[in-house]
């Protein structure tokens, strides 16, 4: 429960104003993590065999 506590997703552009620049760090940050691991880390790792499909 403490962890659902500590994430807040902002609902409306007025709670996304308060955040400022920490969400949109945060925002860049979460989709150049997640496109990094989706399209070079695993093709990479089935190119090199690690990964079966």
């Amino acid at each position: 429960m403490r962890l659902r506590n500590l994430i807040k997703y902002p609902r409306t552009w007025r709670e996304v104003k308060a955040l400022g620049w920490k969400f949109i760090v945060g925002f860049i940050l979460f989709y150049l993590i997640r496109d990094t691991i989706l399209y070079l880390i695993i093709p990479y790792l089935i190119y090199k065999g690690v990964i079966g499909c």
